[in-house]
């Protein structure tokens, strides 16, 4: 159990690091999209973040 949360908390954390990159220059992150702006970066990072985030809080 303490290696998920640990997994999760990671992921988290890389999840924030990608976003605040992704605020800066949205193409470094967003490679794959078409068009890459930073309302897709906040969508995608953001709610991955806080997503994992609450999960880490309920285990």
């Amino acid at each position: 159990m303490d290696f998920l949360k640990l997994l999760i908390r990671f992921t988290a954390y890389t999840s924030c690091l990608l976003l605040l990159i992704g605020l800066y220059k949205p193409w470094v992150v967003l490679w794959w999209e078409h068009s890459q702006n930073r309302k897709k970066v906040i969508l995608l990072y953001g709610l991955l973040a806080l997503a994992l985030y609450l999960l880490q809080l309920l285990l």
